[in-house]
């Protein structure tokens, strides 16, 4: 079993903020994979379903961002699995606008969720960074993240939540390369 954790903060005034991505692939790859229905656990929101021949909880935390070590961590305890069985979805600053990386390990970049989830676990944990761009200047980073994506940005983010999505296969076979690259191709870009 995989546990996929999307990084966000619960309730609708946040539902469409940039720091809010990692709930909305969750919600994208529960539609396309047709996961079971939302459960109440591990201080968040799971579903579990199947991807190809891998077993895959989805879980979004109800913590808030700063808290989002405590539910993963109680999934993870919850099933005996160790930290190489999470990946974490997260907004990522230096990657460009619906652009998606992923590493396993590293720091935590000023994120609070990541740094939340490195403090419960430690930092060997798999993450899916999806693009949110830097708004050019420090002071500007906080009303950046914490903003909605604007109206001309909800086609490029369906269009990136659709492909991981539908390329979501790779990355539950380990295959995080072509699981990149994929989704790259599907969205006309260079890898």
């Amino acid at each position: 079993m995989q546990v996929w954790t999307g990084l966000g903060n619960p309730g609708a005034q946040y539902a469409m903020h940039r720091h809010n991505v990692g709930f909305m692939a969750m919600d994208a790859i529960a539609e396309v994979h047709d996961f079971g229905p939302v459960k109440k656990q591990f201080q968040g929101w799971t579903q579990e379903g199947r991807i190809g021949g891998q077993k895959i909880l989805l879980l979004k935390p109800a913590t808030f961002m700063n808290e989002s070590g405590r539910s993963v961590g109680d999934a993870l305890r919850f099933y005996k699995l160790g930290v190489e069985a999470l990946t974490v979805f997260h907004d990522e600053l230096d990657i460009a606008p619906f652009r998606v990386k992923v590493k396993t390990g590293g720091g935590t970049a000023g994120h609070n969720g990541l740094r939340s989830i490195d403090q419960h676990l430690g930092p060997d944990f798999r993450r899916v960074r999806l693009g949110i761009g830097h708004p050019g200047h420090k002071d500007r980073v906080t009303g950046h993240v914490l903003g909605n994506y604007a109206k001309a940005e909800i086609e490029p983010l369906s269009d990136l939540l659709g492909a991981v999505a539908a390329e979501a296969h790779w990355l539950a076979e380990g295959d995080d390369v072509r699981f990149v690259n994929d989704i790259a191709l599907r969205l006309g870009d260079a890898a």
